[in-house]
This record gives structure tokens, C-alpha cells and sequence, in this order.
């Protein structure tokens, strides 16, 4: 009796391991798919031949990307908006969430705020509006109109507010009891015991402010302004009559290896390796702070 139920539990644990490691395979295929796309050559690609590997390797795709200066210069202004943008997230979302923690009677006017809060999470004045007021405000072409936008991230402070909510409130009161302050407590107790929560949202902000392309778009009209995201969505292979002349015979037989489709799973790639070398330090936060920011007292 006792065998045959050893023997059922592990046919019920290969069971699921079978199912996991094969839905495991079908989310990590598109990716490796992309890989493969993006150091293959136009011929193959083209014809289809290319499935878990390279077909006619080349590094064509990465060389049009990396041997441009524009490439680096855009890498660069993303580096600065996701540092200029996450810091200023996290700083107006601590400095939000926090009063909004406290309870109507500390806060009078909270209930208020939140109702607002909620409503702009709803509803925005639409991409015209904001385009205009970013004009008007002398914004357009700098750094500030990616990241002012975007500053209060509404979503973010919801889930922070909810944290310092959950925390005991005893802690509050002890150092209401030894002449702790306000900015004190935020300090010295909530931020530190908020670490699981701020790390996520600190996630959000730097995958958001690192794939968005659409903004750079419109806000700006310098291609040399251009954040990363913005610059290898518009990056596409076209060969003129003028390039042909100034091109040598290598160069032309390199770039007729490259197609608009391994040249996009290049890009892809090239996009992702900054959030796939940042994400590993905060994946630990995610799920834990995600389930204690979602808990309303």
C-alpha cells in the first residue's frame, strides 16, 4: 500500500514537472527564436530555413547597430532618462504614498486626494493635450519631456500607500512617543521596512522609462535626442544610390547579408540586455512586494 502510493506521488510530480518544463520550453522559444533570427543571413532568413538555429551566421545586424555613433549617443540619453526618471519616480511616489497612509483624520483632506488620484489613473486629457502643454512649457527636445510626464506614476503609489498601510501601527505611535517627526518616521522606518515594495516599483519605473519608444516619437524632432527604444524602432535597413558609391565591395556584400528582419530581432536583442542585467537584483522583491503593496487594510 504504502509503495504504491510512493509510486502514484511520483508519477504525479513527474507529472508536473513534464507540464512546467514543457510550458518552460514554449515561453523561452520565442526568444531563442529571436536569437537565432537575429544572426542569420537575409538568403535564409527570407526563405524560412531558419528555426532553434542560425541559419548562414553572420553578425551583419549587430555590426549595422554597434558601428553607428547614434547608437551609443541614444544609449546614452536612455541611461540618463532611466536614472533621471527612476529617481524622480521614487522620490513622488514615497513623498505621496506616505501622507496618503494616513488615516482621514491625520489627513483630512486624503479621501479627496485619492478620489483625484484614482480619476487621472482613469482618464487623461489625451496625447494632443499633453503635446501642447509640453511645447508650450519649452520642453520638447530636452530630457524633461520624457520624464515629467511620467513623474507620478499613480499605479506606484497605490501599492506603496497600501504597504505603509499594512505596517503595524504600533511602530507610528512608539515613535510618536519619542518625538519622532514625520520625516523622521518616513526615514528611519517606513522607507527601510518598505524595501520589498520600493524595489518593485523601482522595477516598473526602469523597465517603463527603458522601453518606451512612442514618447520619443513625438516630443522629439532631432533625431540626435532620440532615446534608444525610439532610435532602433526607426532604424531600418536602406541602401541608396549615394551610399552605394561610397561603399566598398565588402561593405555592400556585409549589408546584403542583413534583412529588415534579422536587423529587428537584432534590435530586440540589443534592447534587452540592460533590463536582463538589472532584473535578477530585484526579481527577489517581486512577488513579495507585489502581494503586500496589493493588501488593503
Amino acid at each position: 500500500m504504502v509503495r504504491s502510493q510512493t509510486l502514484s506521488n511520483r508519477m504525479v510530480d513527474f507529472t508536473i514537472f513534464l507540464v512546467l518544463a514543457l510550458m518552460a520550453m514554449m515561453s523561452l522559444y520565442p526568444l531563442w527564436y529571436t536569437i537565432a533570427l537575429s544572426f542569420s543571413d537575409q538568403a535564409a532568413v527570407n526563405a524560412g530555413k531558419v528555426t532553434a538555429w542560425p541559419a548562414g551566421f553572420n553578425l551583419t545586424s549587430y555590426h549595422i547597430i554597434l558601428d553607428d555613433e547614434k547608437f551609443f549617443r541614444a544609449f546614452g540619453v536612455s541611461v540618463k532618462r532611466v536614472v533621471l526618471g527612476g529617481a524622480l519616480n521614487f522620490l513622488l511616489t514615497v513623498l505621496m504614498a506616505y501622507p496618503l497612509s494616513r488615516q482621514s483624520r491625520q489627513f483630512p483632506g486624503r479621501n479627496l486626494y485619492m478620489w483625484y488620484l484614482v480619476f487621472c489613473m482613469l482618464f487623461s486629457g489625451g496625447l494632443i493635450p499633453l503635446y501642447m502643454t509640453i511645447t508650450t512649457l519649452g520642453m520638447q527636445n530636452t530630457i524633461w519631456s520624457l520624464v515629467v510626464p511620467g513623474a507620478v506614476p499613480i499605479f506606484n503609489v497605490i501599492l506603496i500607500m497600501n504597504f505603509f498601510r499594512s505596517l503595524p501601527k504600533e511602530l507610528d505611535e512608539a515613535a510618536v512617543v519619542d518625538g519622532a517627526g514625520p520625516w523622521y518616521a518616513l526615514i528611519r522606518l517606513y522607507i527601510p521596512l518598505s524595501v520589498p515594495s520600493l524595489a518593485t516599483v523601482t522595477l516598473f519605473s526602469i523597465v517603463g522609462h527603458w522601453n518606451s519608444f512612442f514618447d520619443g516619437l513625438i516630443y522629439m524632432s532631432k533625431p540626435d535626442h532620440y532615446p534608444l527604444q525610439t532610435y532602433i524602432q526607426q532604424l531600418v535597413i536602406n541602401i541608396t544610390p549615394d551610399m552605394m558609391t561610397e561603399m566598398s565591395t565588402e561593405q555592400m556584400l556585409q549589408a546584403m547579408k542583413a534583412s529588415n528582419k534579422t536587423l529587428n530581432a537584432a534590435k530586440l536583442m540589443v534592447a534587452m540586455i540592460p533590463i536582463l542585467l538589472i532584473y535578477p537584483f530585484l526579481q527577489r522583491f517581486f512577488v513579495h512586494g507585489i502581494v503586500l503593496g496589493s493588501v488593503k487594510e
